[in-house]
């Protein structure tokens, strides 16, 4: 991974695929943050029988003539997760797990969490509430917080935060949580006991696209773009299922390429301005 890309895309899928190629054939560096192919729902689909150019294929097959596609691009595929996306001097800049990118701009392409917040979770995000110990950690340092979530990756955040002084309660079980406080979160409360905290960090394997960018426009649950996939963050652009319905395939990938292509010609009139 760079310190520094001209697009970073945020989704692995036929969007993000489609932006990608489009930004590298203009000459543009890229970087795609994706999960694995196998939890997405392509990847779950039975047969596909509806998209230009391919009779008919499972949804394991055309996921992975996608990620090949990609891989032989020239484009920087980076396995994770986008945590946040925040303006940065002239640019952006990205939190992927415990690293950390830069870029001049990004196509937000991560299809749709259907994923339920926890009671709490969205009302403190950022007042007590992280997904994020490598990025929000030294700010509890020495404070008694809560990791929620299985994995590998909790497991290095819980660890993180222990060795800068925390005092650490893992909680590694799915189940009804809730997150209480006042101006900021001070009480996670699991299976009817109460456990009093300074903050809460959540580990899931995606962020809400309604949480990934501060500001971004929203309408029933989808992000606002104008016809050249433009947000109202000048800089960031959307496409695919998280652009709103029809959530079709044809639709994503037309919407990857306009993306990209609006995508690339910001960063030029950026440059011809300094």
């Amino acid at each position: 991974m760079k310190d520094r890309y001209d697009v970073v895309i945020v989704g692995g899928g036929i969007a993000g695929v489609s932006g990608a190629l489009t930004c590298i054939n203009r000459g543009k560096t890229v970087a795609v943050i994706a999960n694995g192919v196998e939890t997405s729902s392509l990847y779950k689909a039975e047969m596909i029988r509806n998209y230009p150019g391919v009779a008919a294929a499972s949804g394991k097959e055309l996921s992975e003539m996608l990620i090949r596609q990609l891989e032989s691009s020239g484009a920087d595929l980076i396995h994770g997760r986008a945590l946040s996306v925040m303006p940065l001097g002239d640019g952006f800049g990205v939190a992927i797990g415990s690293e950390f990118t830069s870029c001049g701009a990004v196509i937000i392409a991560a299809g749709i969490t259907r994923e339920k917040l926890y009671p709490g979770e969205g009302e403190y995000l950022g007042r007590g509430v992280s997904y994020c110990a490598t990025c929000d950690g030294m700010l509890y340092r020495g404070k008694t917080v809560a990791v929620v979530g299985a994995g590998e990756e909790a497991g290095h955040d819980a660890d993180f935060l222990e060795s800068i002084g925390c005092t650490v309660h893992r909680f590694e079980k799915n189940g009804k949580y809730e997150i209480r406080g006042g101006v900021k979160a001070d009480t996670l409360v699991y299976a009817g006991e109460e456990y009093k905290i300074d903050g809460v960090f959540i580990i899931k394997d995606t962020v809400s696209v309604t949480k990934l960018v501060p500001g971004l426009d929203y309408a029933d649950g989808a992000i606002v773009t104008d016809r050249q996939m433009r947000t109202n963050v000048p800089g960031v652009f959307a496409a695919g299922d998280c652009a709103g319905k029809p959530y079709q395939l044809a639709k994503a990938a037309g919407e990857g390429n306009i993306a990209a292509l609006s995508a690339c010609a910001y960063i030029d009139s950026r440059k011809k301005e300094k």
